[in-house]
């Protein structure tokens, strides 16, 4: 007789902190280690009940709902990223931004064990509540903003989809631009490449994109940009740099392969796309904040080479 068939089921309270969150989100969070397949596999199979009932993926849970939780064995998790490696640019009651390292993950999946939400919440074991409110590429380094309380993080993704969060990036380009100021409308539309890779293209029938771009200086065969999202599509400025014919250094995906090749010896090794600065209403007090992470010293030391 194995573990399992001694074990019971878990049942749970949902709190105040957890109001509002999908059932198949609150799951995944509680059950480290678990693969997500199977996590839907026990909720398709109605092993998991809310209320003695059966509930879909995306029922949403309320104050006093009590979940059925089946016995499941969890994995050992893997050694988790140093949380030191975050430096923290703000924090209060209900907001953490930290300085993401280019290179890290924002969450575990794809063949990436762990991200930043594993790492910090591993080291909070104590936060009832920590969850990110939005995402930056693996290798895009930068301000990330991650939620402490549930009505900050609703608050947050409003926020967001209402284009209320003034986002500012600084990207390094092939090319010189013809002009300072450049606004790029283009549609984006997702699709997956014949190796399997979820990609992104400018397309009819893709979703609304705009990107607004200032140049801030100019070498012989590259550009410094300053780019502000106006919408937040996936990969925008990546795609819609290398559409408008300035993709962005390092880029692996949409840039110029050749010149990353050759510009590696220069100590371009990783996509130089930044998210370095962040505006938007605090989600609980209202009060304005603005952010900034200055650039990575990879990135410095190649736009002040001579």
């Amino acid at each position: 007789m194995n573990d399992l068939s001694k074990a019971r089921a878990t049942w749970l309270e949902v709190g105040e902190e957890s109001a509002a969150q999908r059932i198949d989100n609150f799951l995944l969070r509680r059950l480290k280690g678990v693969p997500k397949s199977h996590v839907y596999r026990v909720l398709r199979s109605g092993e998991v009940r809310v209320n003695s009932g059966r509930v879909r993926p995306e029922y949403r849970l309320q104050v006093g709902d009590r979940i059925r939780v089946p016995p499941i064995r969890i994995a050992p998790r893997p050694a988790l990223a140093r949380p030191s490696q975050f430096p923290i640019v703000f924090e209060d009651a209900a907001l953490l931004v930290i300085d993401k390292p280019a290179g890290v993950a924002v969450h575990g999946g794809s063949g990436v064990s762990y991200g930043v939400i594993e790492s910090l919440r591993a080291a909070r074991p104590q936060a009832k509540v920590l969850e990110l409110a939005h995402r930056l590429d693996r290798d895009t380094s930068g301000l990330l903003i991650l939620a402490k309380k549930r009505s900050a993080l609703v608050e947050l993704h409003r926020l967001l989809r209402e284009g209320e969060v003034k986002k500012v990036y600084v990207a390094v380009v092939k090319g010189v631009l013809d002009k300072t100021m450049l606004e790029i409308r283009a549609p984006l539309r997702k699709y997956v490449s014949a190796k399997g890779e979820r990609r992104v293209s400018v397309g009819e029938g893709g979703r609304e994109a705009v990107t607004r771009v200032k140049a801030l200086k100019s070498g012989r065969d590259y550009s410094v940009l300053e780019v502000r999202l106006l919408t937040g599509r996936t990969h925008q400025i990546r795609v819609h740099l290398a559409h408008a014919g300035h993709p962005i250094l390092g880029d692996d995906k949409y840039g110029d392969f050749s010149l990353n090749h050759a510009l590696a010896k220069q100590g371009v090794r990783r996509l130089f796309l930044h998210a370095r600065r962040l505006e938007f209403a605090h989600p609980i007090s209202g009060e304005h904040v603005e952010l900034e992470a200055k650039l990575p010293d990879d990135m410095r030391a190649f736009v002040e080479q001579p």
